[in-house]
């Protein structure tokens, strides 16, 4: 099925969980585009800038919808950029290849005062990779997580383990019941080789 376009939203079960490194992971697999909708925080190297580099095979890196300055959830840098982000203002770039779409945070962060990433993710009406990582309470966080995608019906098409923490990952998929996800190892320092090897894991999406 890799022949055929994948358009994909990756979302994590939280922050910091490796959201960037899997959409740079899945971004070298296809070859695909990338695009940020929001971007929160534009100090230091932005998401897109770090997958430009990441991804050496990447395509077109389209522009973020909103840039704002603040690392902080979208709807409070919003507001300090004096800024209304509405999930209507969203849609996908046009093209004809395969895109990867990197969420902000998970999938409850606000995008304002009534709206959410999950409510972003259901407008685009496309498939979730979701991003799940080991701490004391992930279990928890993704099996919430999953079970909100659920309720919407938002199709789980692929489920991420950054780091191996066997105890974790079987409760998670005996709780949840999916079948399809894959083990990303943790490493100290991230480069596009190590990118460039776990993408040729991903070829049975």
């Amino acid at each position: 099925m890799i022949g055929q376009q994948q358009i994909l939203f990756v979302s994590g079960i939280g922050t910091e969980v490796g959201k960037t490194i899997v959409s740079a992971i899945l971004v070298e697999a296809f070859q695909a585009d990338y695009w940020k909708p929001v971007q929160a925080g534009l100090e230091g190297v932005t998401d897109a800038e770090n997958i430009s580099v990441l991804a050496p095979h990447h395509g077109q890196v389209f522009e973020e919808r909103f840039r704002l300055k603040t690392p902080m959830s979208p709807d409070a840098s919003a507001a300090r950029d004096n800024v209304k982000i509405k999930v209507k203002d969203f849609e996908l770039p046009e093209t004809k290849n395969h895109l990867i779409v990197e969420g902000a945070g998970g999938l409850l962060v606000p995008l304002n005062e009534s709206e959410t990433v999950i409510d972003l993710i259901q407008h685009l009406s496309i498939p979730v990779v979701l991003v799940s990582r080991h701490y004391l309470g992930s279990i928890n966080h993704s099996l919430l997580s999953i079970e909100a995608l659920k309720v919407r019906n938002i199709p789980i098409e692929l489920l991420v383990f950054v780091g191996n923490h066997p105890e974790t990952e079987t409760s998670i998929l005996q709780h949840s019941g999916i079948k399809k996800y894959i083990i990303i190892p943790e490493v100290k320092e991230m480069d596009s080789r190590f990118i460039m090897d776990q993408a040729k894991r991903i070829n049975f999406l």
